[in-house]
């Protein structure tokens, strides 16, 4: 679970506070945030996979530095280090697949008023299970779960932070640094990125029924008029600070799932658990380097299954007083330092399949991307 620390109250910052941004909004673009949202969730509670084979998706897990909590015939979860419910779910399936996220409320209250806003219903999370949960489906298409009760773990030995000796400020006297050579022991589940044809349809909803904020847009170089093309959402947890992105999402032809990321301890934790996964055959995608919209250390992998994950560290926290930011959506914008970014992560890698869900996106009755749109996007992330 995300780190309570006290802030004080406070009127909305501006964009420019800090460097958090070099450009706020101007007037009459879209707010960021709902006057009177239906609730405001507090975190992601887990991820929702199916997949064929679960010994193979233990031994990745446990390579990568999850938990496994609990593991059935059909059902592997896992869990983080620190105090929380499980951030991943996996149930067997015929294929691997992202189902979806569920997030948490604060009040079992807040799932009626869901579920009164919606006309869903809340039910027991399932057999055996404490908790319940409303079941809803965001503009994309993508399964959407709010819960409140579920179960929850005690914290487990943490993987302790290597002293630094930095400057004037030594931390470490007649002692060596030696990183073991061991998986990065994953904390939590920090934030999931979601790509849609239905961008601003599907925003609105978040924030609009979930009371997520939005902590930065993106808009197309040249196409600001038109909108933002990426927001970084956070929880709005009043003067409590939470992760600058839970969800991220931005404009595209594919629908659901890009990535989804876990919080480790430090840089040190990131670069050998990076070693520990190559020397087992598992490919990087991306990294490492250090993000500009929230900051975080970052090292992206695929996972047998090809779906993307990623190690992080050092995240951005906010309170509910900051503004968005707005800056132009390009390649070269989405680290600060670290290696060039891929075309394995950025999913421009020419294929029929890529191709064909082009085309799908551009026919579909409820898309929001036009052929403008699509080629100033597949030229932002060339730039």
């Amino acid at each position: 679970m995300s780190p309570e620390i006290p802030a004080p109250p406070g009127p909305l910052q501006s964009a420019h506070s800090g460097l958090h941004s070099e450009h706020g909004a101007r007037r009459g673009e879209h707010p960021g945030r709902a006057a009177n949202p239906v609730i405001k969730v507090r975190d992601l509670a887990w991820l929702s996979f199916e997949k064929p084979d679960l010994d193979r998706a233990e031994r990745f897990a446990r390579d990568f530095g999850l938990t496994v909590a609990t593991r059935t015939r059909d059902e592997l979860r896992l869990r983080g280090t620190l105090e929380g419910t499980d951030a991943i779910v996996i149930r067997r399936g015929a294929v691997s697949r992202f189902v979806g996220p569920v997030f948490q409320a604060d009040d079992h209250a807040d799932l009626e008023r869901l579920a009164r806003h919606t006309g869903a219903r809340v039910r027991p999370l399932g057999p055996g299970q404490p908790g319940a949960v409303v079941d809803l489906t965001d503009p994309t298409g993508v399964p959407v779960g709010v819960v409140y009760g579920a179960q929850s773990y005690d914290a487990l030995p943490e993987q302790v932070a290597l002293p630094l000796n930095t400057g004037t400020r030594p931390a470490r006297i007649n002692a060596a640094q030696r990183p073991a050579r061991e998986p990065a022991r994953v904390q939590r589940l920090g934030h999931l990125v979601l790509q849609t044809p239905r961008f601003a349809a599907a925003l609105d909803w978040y924030v609009e029924a979930l009371g997520m904020i939005v902590s930065d847009f993106l808009f197309l170089p040249g196409q600001r008029d038109l909108g933002p093309t990426m927001a970084f959402l956070r929880c709005d947890r009043g003067t409590t600070p939470a992760d600058h992105h839970t969800l991220a999402m931005h404009l595209s032809p594919g629908r659901g799932y890009v990535h989804s990321a876990y919080q480790v301890t430090d840089l040190d934790a990131i670069a050998a658990g990076g070693e520990y996964l190559a020397e087992r055959g598992y490919r990087r995608t991306w990294g490492i380097g250090r993000h500009i919209q929230g900051s975080q250390l970052f090292d992206y992998w695929r996972d047998p299954d090809r779906l993307m994950v990623e190690h992080f560290a050092d995240g951005d926290l906010f309170d509910c007083t900051v503004e968005p930011g707005w800056a132009p959506m390009t390649a070269s914008g989405l680290a600060q330092w670290g290696p060039p970014v891929t075309r394995d992560f950025l999913g421009t890698a020419p294929s029929p399949a890529r191709l064909r869900e082009a085309f799908q996106a551009l026919r579909a009755a409820d898309t929001e991307l036009t052929t403008s749109r699509l080629l100033a996007l597949l030229k932002a992330m060339s730039s």
